[in-house]
Formats: C-alpha cells, sequence, structure tokens
C-alpha cells in the first residue's frame, strides 16, 4: 500500500489483508493514531475495526495521510515532524505562490513606465518586455 501525505511524498506500507485500519495506523504511525486521518477513494477510513480487505484495499492501492492539529490529552501540543515533514515558521504562505504575483506587479511597472515615459524606452527595451510578458504569461498559464 502507497500512503501519500499532503507535502506529495509518499511511503510505501505493507500490509495484510487481514490487517485492520488500526493496525495500519499503530504500525506506521504509533502514538499519533487518534491525529492520522486516512483517507481512501475519498471516504474517511473512521472504523477502525474494518480490515482491508473489507475495504477493498489492495496491492499498489494508494491512501491518503493526513495529520490534524487537534491534540489529546495523551498527545503532547508541540508538532512533530514525521512523514508529512515539519511546518516552516512565519508565513503560512510558501516563496512559491508569491512568485507569481511578484513578477505580475513588476511586469506591470515595467508597462506603466513604457506608456508614461515612452522616450526612456528604445526599441530592443521595448521589444524585450513584450517577449518577457509573452514568456512569463505561458508560463503562467501553463502552470496554472
Amino acid at each position: 500500500i502507497r500512503l501519500k501525505f499532503l507535502n506529495d511524498t509518499e511511503e510505501v506500507a505493507v500490509a495484510r489483508p487481514e490487517d485492520t485500519v488500526g493496525i495500519l495506523k499503530s504500525k506506521y504511525f504509533p502514538g499519533q493514531e487518534s491525529q492520522m486521518k486516512l483517507i481512501y477513494r475519498g471516504q474517511l477510513l473512521q472504523d477502525q475495526a474494518r480490515t482491508l480487505r473489507s475495504l477493498r484495499i489492495t496491492d499498489n492501492c494508494v491512501i491518503h495521510c493526513h495529520r490534524s492539529r487537534g491534540t489529546t490529552a495523551a498527545t503532547p501540543a508541540l508538532p512533530e515532524p514525521g512523514p508529512a515533514g515539519p511546518t516552516a515558521p512565519g508565513l503560512p504562505l510558501g516563496g512559491g505562490t508569491l512568485m507569481v504575483p511578484t513578477v505580475m506587479v513588476v511586469l506591470a511597472l515595467g508597462w506603466y513606465f513604457r506608456i508614461n515615459y515612452r522616450q526612456l524606452f528604445t526599441a530592443p527595451a521595448t521589444v524585450s518586455l513584450i517577449g518577457v510578458t509573452v514568456l512569463v504569461t505561458f508560463l503562467a498559464f501553463g502552470l496554472y
């Protein structure tokens, strides 16, 4: 079975069809069983007593794993780095999510200055601005 986490990392889990969801959690997430949410084919696997066979989980199936933030009396309030990776302190946004808006603002400023201060832009500078705009547009639409 492949366990897939939110940060797109995967871990291979070896389990038998007779194993239950609870056994899978305790084997691969010891001490964090109550925090871990397992999702298979869009359904949350809540019943700890269900076997993998009864859920039709077979060889090479993907189970999505999510660690909830809620704490219980048995677990400490401190985040524990695990397969999902440590969380970065500071901004909730990564640097990559801010890159496209930043580039768009810089391009908008370039076009603003090109239109309002025409005398400062030579023909090669204008062609370069057009080229960069086209390139960024293709990259932005290609990524999103």
